[in-house]
């Protein structure tokens, strides 16, 4: 794809501290002793933050707030440094086709008895025979892959303690908001009682990372079980969350004038793989219904 003439949203990192911070999601191998994983679909934080902070500005945010955002926006995935692509798309395409809860508080809603935090251990409990009859066996590195969704918290909690003294080698001053506004998605609990500017850029997270994954070909292919990306779907799955009051009007109302200036079609493209069509291009561009 030609990318010349692409305009993407600005990082207000510089490129090389984005990569050094990318490089957080590279990942031991606790298998093969000696080996990395590479961080899966870097490509995505980047465009998430790039799109986080234009929401951020666009919604007043002040400069030196937005520069240190998009950092946490950077590492919004970090909990899910190891991520077995192959493993962890077979264990939740089978859980969708079970309808089984894939993020804590869905599990916590159908399962009330789960101890909180425990969500895991509840999956795996529960799952582990069902499972080793579709042929997925959950030994350690598979229950790792559901502690990257059920477990997020505890599993995002580790990652930070492990690079929050080379954050500090890099110059980056790493302030507690910048952890919650990464666990809003699977927790949006523990939002409450936060300043409202914490909450706000919470939800500008939750809502460009989710429209970034609805129009990323690679994830789309890799574990969320879809053939072709739908620019309506991701809006509609936007305004479900605002029903879910996950996300607020103002934020997805921000994201929406953004997205029908064309401030997104940069990232869109990149994230499609391909330049976005005139239907397409059309679509962003329509009103917003009241």
């Amino acid at each position: 794809m030609a990318t010349s003439r692409i305009t993407l949203p600005p990082l207000l990192v510089s490129r090389t501290l984005a990569s050094q911070l990318l490089r957080f999601y590279d990942y031991p191998d606790p298998r093969r002793p000696g080996r990395i994983i590479k961080g899966y679909d870097g490509p995505h934080a980047v465009r998430t933050a790039r799109m986080c902070a234009a929401v951020a500005a666009r919604l007043g945010h002040p400069p030196a707030r937005v520069k240190q955002y998009q950092i946490a926006c950077l590492l919004h995935d970090l909990g899910r440094a190891g991520l077995d692509r192959h493993l962890f798309g077979r264990i939740w395409s089978w859980a969708r086709a079970h309808g089984i809860p894939t993020r804590p508080r869905e599990w916590r809603a159908l399962h009330p008895d789960t101890r909180y935090g425990r969500e895991t251990e509840a999956f795996v409990a529960r799952y582990r025979t069902a499972m080793d009859d579709a042929g997925i066996t959950l030994d350690s590195w598979a229950c790792e892959q559901v502690e990257m969704r059920l477990g997020y918290a505890r599993r995002l909690a580790a990652r930070l303690r492990t690079v929050k003294p080379l954050l500090r080698e890099l110059g980056v001053a790493w302030a507690p908001w910048m952890g919650r506004v990464m666990l809003y998605y699977y927790y949006p609990e523990k939002l409450e009682g936060a300043q409202p500017w914490v909450r706000q850029l919470a939800e500008v997270l939750v809502a460009c990372e989710q429209f970034e994954a609805y129009s990323n070909q690679r994830r789309g292919r890799d574990y969320y079980v879809r053939r072709r990306e739908d620019l309506s779907e991701a809006f509609a799955y936007l305004q479900t969350l605002q029903r879910e009051q996950i996300l607020s009007r103002l934020v997805v109302r921000a994201l929406r004038e953004l997205a029908a200036e064309g401030v997104f079609d940069g990232v869109l493209a990149q994230a499609r793989g391909r330049a976005l069509t005139a239907r397409e291009r059309a679509f962003l561009r329509r009103p917003e219904k009241e």
